[in-house]
């Protein structure tokens, strides 16, 4: 008798499938970022500071949806969590559609932008924490490094192809059309995903939110130490070219962006294999050197190194804390811990510019950079802290 064709595991082709609609999904999010602050300033009487809010508005909605997100994904199960967010995705670029018809009054298109700003926030929530709960669902926990590295490299491949994409389309079609192709890029992540199995979600007490931050308080800080360093780059790299008089300004960030892809795809395995510890420890180490690097660069080729540098050592710091975090906590909370310790994230990227931003204005673009080399070590204080503790029963 022959024997039986061994059956290969779908479960990652699955997972290629969610990062594959989360890539077309997040254009959403990414399309209208660059284009959204050029639309408004053209509004008479519509500055800087109105501009950043409409743009900054789902970050602040997204911060406030985590809690919730993650205790749907827990209850209902990743599948129907990252549906939701997708159908927002879509409903709220339709509405933002809105603020392009040019017979509304400026003031009515406005808030019809913060009303769907506010949505997408919600909706970023909701995707995010869906996509990981559906991913660890079907991979398992003990490949969750896999799926948390997959799930950023979609984002962040959505955020560099977006931002061109977006003002050519804006400067072709105006807000309206940006808005209507906004919409239908979730519609076919919508499609995409629709074949792919649902997974059961995992009963239990819920304690209280809080407490569940408690728990992984200390890989939050780390992880929000490490997005100083992130954020800083993104807003001040580009000044930080224009103000040294060196060419190229925005082939700092292409270098950022393709180290950091580069990084999730090659190394996503590496949290599951050596332990999520390890791995954020060398690559905070990293990240430090490229911000350090950039804060005394003399020229734009050693300022292009210090932003390979920050991509590759950024790229791997979330993923491999996040497998920590769901080693801490029993599988029914994992959607719950993984909305709390974004949540870290967002704050640090929340605040970093304006903070940033004040530090430029009195002491030159430069000391933004040397900010992050600190955060950066920082946080790799506090991993080695975790790395030398006891590992306390009950926490796996």
């Amino acid at each position: 008798m022959s024997a039986s064709p061994v059956k290969s595991d779908p479960a990652p082709r699955l997972l290629v499938r969610l990062a594959a609609a989360l890539f077309l999904s997040y254009m959403a999010v990414a399309l209208p970022l660059a284009a959204l602050p050029v639309s408004i300033l053209h509004w008479p009487g519509y500055g800087n500071g109105l501009a950043g809010l409409a743009v900054g508005i789902a970050f602040f909605s997204t911060i406030l949806s985590r809690n919730h997100a993650g205790a749907y994904a827990d209850m209902k199960g990743g599948r129907p969590c990252m549906r939701a967010g997708l159908a927002l995705y879509v409903t709220a670029s339709m509405i933002c559609v809105l603020a392009g018809l040019s017979a509304l009054p400026f003031t009515i298109r406005y808030a019809i932008l913060i009303t769907g700003r506010l949505l997408l926030g919600v909706g970023e929530s909701l995707t995010i924490v869906g996509m990981l709960g559906w991913g660890i669902g079907l991979m398992g926990h003990e490949r969750a490094g896999r799926v948390l590295a997959w799930t950023g490299a979609a984002m962040y491949g959505a955020f560099a192809a977006g931002g061109p994409i977006g003002l050519a389309l804006y400067e072709h079609g105006g807000i309206a059309t940006l808005m209507a192709v906004s919409a239908l890029l979730p519609l076919a992540g919508l499609a995409l995903v629709h074949g792919v199995p649902a997974t059961t979600p995992h009963a239990g007490a819920r304690p209280p939110f809080w407490r569940i931050l408690g728990t992984i308080r200390w890989q939050g800080m780390a992880v929000a130490l490490q997005g100083v360093g992130f954020a800083a780059l993104g807003a001040f790299l580009p000044l930080r070219f224009i103000h040294a008089h060196w060419s190229h300004a925005g082939l700092g960030l292409t270098c950022f962006g393709v180290a950091f892809v580069a990084g999730r795809v090659a190394c996503g395995h590496l949290p599951d294999r050596i332990g999520g510890l390890k791995v954020a420890l060398f690559s905070l180490m990293i990240e430090a050197a490229g911000q350090y690097l950039l804060w005394c660069a003399p020229s734009p080729l050693l300022a292009f190194t210090g932003a390979v540098l920050t991509g590759a050592g950024c790229s791997m710091v979330y993923p491999s804390l996040g497998v920590e975090v769901v080693r801490l906590v029993p599988p029914h909370m994992r959607g719950t811990a993984l909305g709390g310790f974004a949540a870290f994230q967002d704050l640090a990227y929340g605040a970093t510019g304006p903070l940033a931003g004040l530090l430029a204005d009195r002491f030159g673009y430069d000391i933004v950079f040397l900010l992050g080399g600190l955060c950066a070590t920082g946080a790799v204080t506090i991993v080695l802290a975790l790395l030398n503790a006891p590992v306390a029963e009950g926490t796996r």
